[in-house]
């Protein structure tokens, strides 16, 4: 898994996932924002409004403030689109990245969406989410997705244990199996239960 120089080995880095889906933020039009997702009844405006709250709940967990969702995350679509997400999102996966980058994130235990986890644990949740959500962005999108193998294998790491056929509640629907021979990242979106084929 990638590190900076004052991480230890055990701790991924957030920041090769938040370049991948910063990346996309440019190819993000008005005109997308109804457009449906791989995430079951999400449209791409309901999956920048679950980002922008994601970024911050993380962030916060990371932290160990105070849990800003300690109900669960809500539905977004009964939730508003900032109207300033386009400068917001890149400056809240900054945030992001550093508060992860410190090894203090990684210790003890910390609060997410109302759930209570060892951090280290919580941490790859988060990580999971920018990497998995930022495929969701890209197909709905229709663009590419350039993302490094160690963030992909970290994630998978997580998931592989978390995934079920009859789908994880609260976390992913049923997961499609995939040969082994297929790409990580094609096999980690079919665990959380989605369609590596799928098209907008």
């Amino acid at each position: 898994m990638e590190n900076t120089t004052t991480e230890s080995t055990t701790m991924p880095a957030f920041a090769p996932a938040s370049r991948a889906l910063r990346t996309l933020l440019p190819g993000v039009r008005d005109e997308h924002l109804t457009r449906p997702t791989p995430c079951e009844r999400w449209t791409v405006r309901d999956l920048l409004v679950h980002l922008l709250g994601l970024t911050t709940a993380f962030r916060v967990g990371a932290e160990k403030g105070p849990d800003p969702a300690a109900a669960g995350p809500g539905d977004p679509a009964t939730l508003d689109l900032d109207p300033d997400w386009r400068a917001q999102l890149p400056v809240r996966l900054d945030a992001l990245v550093a508060a992860w980058r410190e090894p203090a994130a990684w210790a003890g235990e910390t609060a997410v969406g109302g759930v209570t986890l060892p951090a280290e644990v919580i941490g790859l949740f988060g990580l999971n989410e920018l990497v998995v959500h930022g495929w969701d962005l890209a197909r709905a999108t229709g663009q590419p997705y350039d993302l490094d193998t160690r963030t992909v294998e970290a994630v998978h790491g997580l998931v592989v244990q978390q995934a079920s056929s009859e789908g994880t509640p609260g976390l992913f629907g049923p997961s499609i199996p995939l040969p082994a021979g297929a790409a990580t990242l094609d096999r980690l979106v079919g665990l959380t239960g989605r369609d590596p084929a799928w098209q907008s």
